[in-house]
């Protein structure tokens, strides 16, 4: 049988999590390669008793892809051997909370399973969707010791997503005929989504929108503050679509990226774009399907985006310093 691959996820009992379990045992994100869950929860006796019954749930599926469940209150046995760990649990922004401090509140978290993450596998890759995810993504990255930094990631594939749709939704088209949209920097309200170099069916996506001051105000508000609406909305946060995007960034790494094609991810920083060095920060990648990506180069971005793009990675900055203290040298 082939080797199967160790699928790691925290805060497995959560409403992403619940929605993402199923889709990563099924065969969907993986192919026909078997799978084992090694999912991971608070170690308090309200949490595993819901992660052993959502363990049951994905169990009673019968996936054929699926040959076995492991269940764990200890991050240091739930990453043991992990080819992936998808990092979703973290502790979420309460009423009136300041962004330093919702930082400062899940530091410690990431500090803890970054340095149970050095129980993973050679080739272990590791996602953070847990928010802040870029600076959580820092955190854990700092403190994982001899996992490479470039082998972490914070997801900026639900805001790549979102930004295909509103477009889409705009152009009266599909979302399959929009391509090549770039999420910049942080995954936050600063975010900047690149419509300058986005396709429609192949074409350049301004000369199909023509509406500047839509493109500049509307549609970039939209995705910068679109989990916020959805919390409005439905008095709750983006679970579902999370964990779909969550799918997709992994599907983009485990798979040869189209020709001529990227999708976004925040990665550690190499400079490119101007964009610091020392943070996690969200750039047009490709993938080579094998373990390597790299970052699309050479795209024209005007002064406006370019303004766009430095203050997101402004902030990026300013939230390390909050933490300097929790990164390791």
């Amino acid at each position: 049988m082939t080797t199967p691959i160790r699928v790691a996820v925290t805060g497995a009992a959560g409403q992403i999590g619940y929605s993402l379990l199923f889709r990563l045992a099924s065969g969907e994100t993986f192919g026909n390669r078997p799978v084992i869950l090694q999912l991971l929860d608070l170690p308090i006796a309200e949490a595993q008793k819901k992660l052993e019954g959502v363990a049951m749930e994905v169990a009673d599926c019968g996936f054929k892809s699926l040959v076995g469940i492991e269940c764990y209150d200890d991050p240091k046995k739930a990453f043991a051997n992990a080819n992936w760990a998808l990092l979703v649990g973290s502790k979420p922004r309460g009423p009136g909370m300041a962004r330093a401090d919702l930082i400062r509140e899940n530091g410690p978290i990431f500090v803890g399973q970054g340095n149970a993450l050095e129980g993973g596998a050679s080739d272990l890759r590791v996602l953070v969707v847990g928010n802040p995810c870029n600076t959580n993504c820092l955190i854990a990255a700092a403190n994982a010791g001899s996992v490479p930094k470039e082998r972490f990631f914070a997801m900026t594939r639900l805001d790549e997503n979102r930004a295909v749709a509103q477009l889409a939704a705009k152009a009266g088209v599909t979302n399959a005929d929009i391509t090549n949209v770039t999420v910049f920097g942080n995954h936050s309200e600063s975010m900047y989504p690149d419509f300058e170099n986005a396709r429609i069916k192949g074409k350049p996506l301004t000369s199909v929108i023509t509406d500047a001051a839509w493109l500049q105000g509307d549609f970039v508000a939209a995705v910068q503050n679109r989990g916020k609406a959805i919390i409005a909305a439905r008095g709750a946060s983006s679970a579902a679509s999370a964990a779909s995007a969550a799918i997709d960034h992994v599907k983009d790494l485990e798979n040869v990226t189209p020709k001529g094609e990227w999708f976004s991810a925040a990665i550690w920083s190499d400079g490119s774009y101007d964009a610091p060095k020392g943070i996690y920060t969200s750039l047009p990648v490709i993938s080579d399907g094998k373990g390597g990506y790299s970052v699309v180069q050479g795209l024209e971005l005007s002064d406006w985006a370019k303004g766009k793009v430095k203050a997101t990675n402004d902030e990026l900055l300013a939230e390390r310093e909050v933490v300097k203290d929790l990164l390791k040298h």
